[in-house]
């Protein structure tokens, strides 16, 4: 794992508003940042590589691909986490509560 990859660890390893989520998790060929099964969740912290194009491109046809599976994605940058960890938490939070908003 990343530095910036182990700082939501933290948080996420607690189970946040009781969703388990797991880190470098398999999905088909690929590997999620992290995952929670029970939200259908991916979340992913994407370094500076991840700006360029090529990979820029790959990254959002693997996402197209998993989305079409009914997996969801928040997706934030190395610096939004090492800069800004406060908001990337309330961002997951407030998406989690989202989400449940929308269940039946």
């Amino acid at each position: 794992m990343t530095h910036a990859e182990m700082l939501p660890w933290e948080y996420l390893r607690q189970k946040p508003l009781g969703y388990k989520f797991r880190r470098q998790h398999p999905l088909g060929p690929f590997i999620a940042d992290f995952y929670c099964h029970a939200l259908k969740l991916v979340i992913e912290v994407d370094g500076s590589i991840h700006q360029l194009k090529d990979i820029k491109n790959w990254d959002k046809e693997r996402q197209q691909m998993l989305e079409q599976e009914g997996l969801r994605f928040l997706r934030f940058t190395n610096g939004e986490v090492e800069k800004k960890l406060e908001t990337v938490i309330n961002n997951i939070e407030q998406y989690i509560i989202n989400i449940n908003q929308l269940k039946p």
